[in-house]
């Protein structure tokens, strides 16, 4: 009895044990998404009251200033492009004529787009009042002002301030400037010719008409097609990097790999499948706090050199008849930016933008690190391929004897402390040197010629 009794309670026991064991099993299965569902609150509620909400939405795995920059593709109706990456803020839609071109009325905390696609707080009328000179300013992602802090950091906007501000001051102090009508007596001419000279005391407008991307075959259509109309006073193009960067087998830059997505359907399919999972759990504040507390990628260094993702190092070229094309593509579509501009008596002037490497002697905060980014290859490459074009622009200008060229490089080697953001792009302070050297070009061809003395009754001594 006692034995049957024993195995009984013994059966029981484990009878008991396995239903207790099985049970919270279960539970614990079905508790994980509640529990990642009440994380998920919780950090909201948390991200919430310390004011993060804005910045943790912005967040795309990233420092926060490349989204702001980054293109953003649509075509020609206004849709993304099913397969592209479409995190980036800077929105472009694809035009037949100029490749890609500025979407209209747009802002972040970094840029404003007018309706008119340049970069500026205000719209720009084709009518252009009597009272206004236009400086018009092209060039790719260095010139429209790639990582800058907003749009009075860039190069238009504090070259425009610079020339209004000596109006202001010849307003302000006509005696500290030459007169309009230059004096009688010798001694008091000399006392003149000494004084700066005035420019025209009118309103300047300098409009920033670079697109991130843009090579010299984009520009020289958007000169013809959406600049000129708009009667520029003066065209200033900074630019040439980019073209070091293209193949010569295409004469600009358009929307990347539409054609390659286009041609392969399961590449499109599966570049599709991925870029929406990716963005189903970045919707997730979880995902995005692992990334931006734990893991920082938005305190790391990156390159950003638009329209691709291609390291520069994969994109220049080390075929020397390859660059030779590359270089006479820019000769070529510069001749017909000059040509455009002389037609239309516009002076025109003309500047490579710098680039890191011509810091290799005294780099300044993370220029190292841009510069150690790039490998040991990288400069030589890079001179190469800037002799090519210094080579291109003396051609032209030898066959074009109107145009002005400038050389951006000096200004920035006097700057104090750091100057680039990544290989080509410039800080604010950069961009003041910048916009300093062009007013030191551009000025005088605004001078106002004071009158001589007309004669007349001799003004007593």
């Amino acid at each position: 009895m006692f034995f049957r009794h024993s195995r009984k309670s013994s059966w029981s026991s484990r009878s008991l044990y396995q239903k207790k064991k099985a049970f919270p099993k279960r539970w614990i299965f079905l508790s994980i998404p509640l529990a990642l569902v009440g994380l998920e609150l919780l950090l909201r509620l948390i991200v919430g009251a310390t004011g993060k909400t804005a910045e943790l939405n912005a967040f795309e795995g990233e420092p926060l200033n490349l989204t702001a920059y980054r293109l953003k593709f649509l075509d020609q109706q206004g849709n993304p492009f099913d397969g592209l990456p479409d995190h980036g803020q800077l929105t472009v839609k694809r035009s037949p004529v100029l490749g890609y071109r500025l979407v209209g009325n747009q802002q972040n905390s970094a840029w404003k787009i007018n309706e008119q696609g340049f970069r500026a707080d205000q719209p720009i009328s084709p009518d252009k009042p009597k009272d206004e000179v236009r400086i018009f300013l092209l060039g790719g992602s260095a010139a429209f002002g790639q990582l800058s802090s907003n749009n009075q950091a860039t190069i238009a906007a504090q070259l425009e301030s610079r020339l209004n501000q000596q109006v202001s001051a010849q307003k302000a102090n006509p005696n500290k400037f030459r007169p309009d009508t230059l004096p009688y007596f010798a001694d008091e001419l000399e006392k003149a010719l000494k004084l700066p000279p005035r420019i025209r005391e009118t309103r300047y407008r300098v409009i920033n008409a670079a697109v991130p991307g843009y090579v010299s075959g984009n520009e020289l259509a958007q000169l013809a097609f959406e600049v000129l109309p708009y009667k520029p006073d003066a065209i200033v193009l900074i630019n040439g990097y980019s073209d070091l960067l293209l193949p010569s087998v295409q004469d600009g830059v358009d929307v990347p790999q539409v054609e390659a997505l286009l041609e392969s359907a399961p590449r499109h399919l599966m570049t599709s499948w991925g870029n929406q999972i990716n963005d189903f759990f970045q919707q997730f504040y979880l995902v995005k706090g692992i990334q931006y507390w734990i893991f920082r990628p938005h305190t790391a260094f990156k390159q950003l050199i638009p329209p691709v993702e291609d390291p520069v190092q994969e994109r220049l070229t080390t075929d020397t008849k390859e660059l030779e094309r590359r270089a006479d593509r820019y000769r070529h579509n510069l001749q017909q930016v000059s040509r455009l501009a002389t037609a239309a008596k516009i002076p025109l002037f003309v500047a490579l933008q710098p680039e890191v490497s011509t810091r290799a002697g005294k780099p300044a905060g993370r220029e190292k690190e841009i510069l150690d980014q790039l490998g040991s290859r990288y400069p030589q490459q890079i001179q190469a391929g800037y002799g090519k074009l210094q080579g291109a622009i003396e051609q032209v200008k030898r066959d074009t004897p109107g145009i002005s060229t400038l050389n951006l490089v000096e200004g920035l080697n006097t700057a104090q402390g750091e100057v680039f953001q990544d290989a080509i792009h410039l800080t604010d302070s950069a961009n003041g040197a910048i916009s300093n050297r062009l007013y030191d070009a551009i000025v005088p061809k605004l001078h106002v010629q004071p009158k001589p003395y007309a004669g007349g009754n001799v003004p007593p001594s």
